[in-house]
């Protein structure tokens, strides 16, 4: 059996993206905008020991799988993959395609993140969470993102903006919601390469002091900081917020580290955060939600976002954030859903 007459018998025809397998078999439509290429016997069995998006992650990052044309078609075959249930005459089939020796527990590439030991979230683990993850090197992150260097939904005032542009929006929005003043002592939890910090030093005038796990990061934005000639009001550490103990500060930022934080430890965070402001003090903070707390939680330690996006990442429910909010002494003044402008972001990533 070739690959195109397995995966028609699997799939079915109503395929979404082409396929061009590594025995010269095509399936799917000639004019797809995606055509997914099989290199190896590996890219089929990776998919079919891990259905879904770690698959196919798996089979891309071994390099048995590549993709020509729109990435964004495979969203499209995404849904198909988590469906599949094999059939004793599919296994058979797939046994003679792939090999048995191939359809065998296989290793994950050596890039994707094993959870550390140690309790999680606790300070060493998400230390070691972190640097997996945001140490891979500057020079990749500058290809991803571009000259903004910020790693977090940006604010699009029009489709057509730039990503330079549509971050420098979400900065200023942020600073306006803070009420950055000159003089005023900002602190931003998890500044990565420094962003927010010199942003509200040029065109606000504050003291900023930036907080990272991450040594690439601190590297980065203190060269940064210092070609900006701000290292007189911008101070970056490499710091745990839970260690941050000279408050307090007059407005506190935190922009796409939430992820990181984890749901046993909300209590800690916004404890740290009340500690830290000063009476009337304003916190901003920015992260990536989801409407259930219990499927996140199910489903984080199976997924491709885990592995290879945000190890250790927890997203939680708004109103889960908010009760943990007001328990610590932190009266909500504002909420906002940027979730079209994450889509433009991720495209413009891409």
């Amino acid at each position: 059996m070739s690959v195109e007459a397995f995966v028609q018998d699997l799939l079915g025809s109503d395929l979404p993206v082409r396929i061009r397998a590594y025995d010269g078999s095509d399936v799917g439509p000639a004019d797809a905008r995606t055509t997914v290429i099989l290199r190896s016997p590996e890219a089929l069995a990776r998919m079919v020991t891990a259905p879904g998006e770690l698959g196919l992650a798996r089979a891309y990052v071994a390099g048995a799988l590549d993709i020509e044309g729109d990435i964004y078609g495979l969203m499209e075959l995404r849904r198909f993959l988590p469906e599949v249930k094999l059939t004793p005459r599919q296994v058979w089939a797939l046994l003679k395609l792939v090999g048995l020796k191939n359809l065998r527990r296989i290793p994950p590439p050596p890039e994707e993140h094993r959870p550390s030991r140690g309790r999680l979230h606790s300070k060493r683990r998400d230390a070691d969470a972190i640097s997996h993850h945001y140490d891979v090197s500057n020079e990749f992150y500058e290809l991803v993102l571009g000259p903004s260097m910020t790693y977090s939904c940006a604010v699009f005032s029009d489709p057509s903006e730039t990503l330079e542009q549509a971050q420098a929006n979400k900065y200023e929005l942020i600073c306006r919601k803070l009420g950055l003043r000159p003089g005023m002592r900002l602190l931003d939890i998890g500044c990565g390469w420094g962003g927010m910090v010199i942003h509200a030093a040029q065109h606000h005038g504050v003291e900023a002091v930036g907080i990272t796990l991450s040594q690439n990061q601190v590297e980065y934005a203190r060269k940064w900081v210092a070609e900006a000639g701000l290292t007189d009001r911008v101070e970056i550490r490499l710091q745990d917020y839970r260690d941050v103990d000279d408050g307090p500060f007059d407005a506190v930022s935190s922009i796409g580290m939430f992820e990181h934080v984890g749901l046993a430890r909300l209590g800690t965070y916004f404890d740290q955060i009340s500690q830290l402001l000063r009476p009337g003090g304003r916190v901003l903070n920015h992260a990536i939600s989801r409407p259930s707390s219990t499927e996140a939680q199910r489903i984080r330690r199976r997924s491709f976002i885990d592995r290879y996006v945000f190890p250790d990442g927890e997203l939680h429910e708004v109103g889960t954030v908010i009760s943990a909010l007001q328990d610590r002494g932190l009266e909500v003044r504002h909420m906002e859903n940027l979730r079209e402008h994450y889509a433009l972001t991720l495209r413009r990533w891409v």
